[in-house]
């Protein structure tokens, strides 16, 4: 597969870290790839899948929130409705380079950022979600509790939800705009066929956020609870079987 790296502009401005693989072959389906909160493009579960989607003759677009990996920043002002945008503006951008099937996939953050995109499309051939954040707030207040909550709001810094031992900075605006970005709603005008995949032993996104999407989608939908896996299907079993069933339903609804 050839792999070319590239960078585009969002509607503010900002300039976007992006890459794009495709098979020599050459290809018009493409999926584009929203990844997790403070990871990015590069991801594991992104290059597994672009490897996987490749072999299929599908090409793969991912790239960099704002603020994360080699996209303009700073982290701390993310928002969520910014990253909507963003993925907004890759979505015309594949379909700027001549790509006709489109597909869409994200993890996490990303999945809250895929749904939001996807209820404002028409053209999308379908949609995979790993682990999706439905309602950001809600998972928020369960992982931090008040008193965090109340030290976010004042000093505009949250822990490191990656373990590490120095807590980031991120503007207290990020939970009041993931208050408007609830996507339960936006969930139902969604026409492409979705597919949601958690392990039910996640221990960041509650699983109810991926059954009541689930009962939200109008459109084709299938939920697949893995057991045993957790939010990072550090196993290796579980991986591979995310990994392909995701790849699985992009490539059935791209070729």
């Amino acid at each position: 597969m050839t792999e070319q790296t590239l960078s585009f502009i969002d509607l503010q401005g900002h300039r976007v870290a992006s890459v794009l693989t495709a098979p020599d072959v050459g290809t018009d389906r493409i999926a584009v790839f929203c990844h997790g909160f403070l990871s990015g493009k590069r991801s594991t579960t992104n290059t597994t899948l672009s490897r996987l989607l490749d072999a299929r003759g599908v090409a793969t677009f991912a790239f960099d929130f704002f603020g994360q990996g080699e996209s303009d920043g700073p982290f701390e002002a993310l928002t969520t409705t910014q990253a909507v945008g963003q993925a907004m503006a890759a979505l015309d951008l594949v379909r700027q380079k001549g790509f006709t099937r489109v597909g869409l996939m994200g993890s996490s953050f990303g999945g809250l950022v895929a749904i939001l995109a996807a209820a404002q499309r028409q053209d999308l051939a379908c949609l995979a979600l790993k682990c999706p954040v439905v309602d950001f707030a809600e998972e928020l207040r369960l992982s931090f509790g008040e008193q965090e909550l109340a030290r976010w709001k004042d000093t505009d810094t949250i822990p490191n939800i990656m373990g590490g031992p120095d807590r980031i900075r991120l503007r207290y605006a990020f939970y009041d705009d993931c208050l408007r970005q609830i996507a339960y709603g936006p969930a139902r005008t969604i026409t492409a066929p979705t597919l949601i995949v958690q392990g039910d032993q996640d221990e960041c996104v509650p699983l109810h956020q991926s059954r009541d999407l689930y009962d939200a989608l109008q459109a084709p939908k299938r939920l697949e609870l893995l057991p045993g896996a957790d939010h990072q299907f550090t196993k290796a079993e579980d991986f591979r079987r995310m990994t392909t069933l995701i790849a699985d339903w992009l490539s059935s609804y791209l070729t």
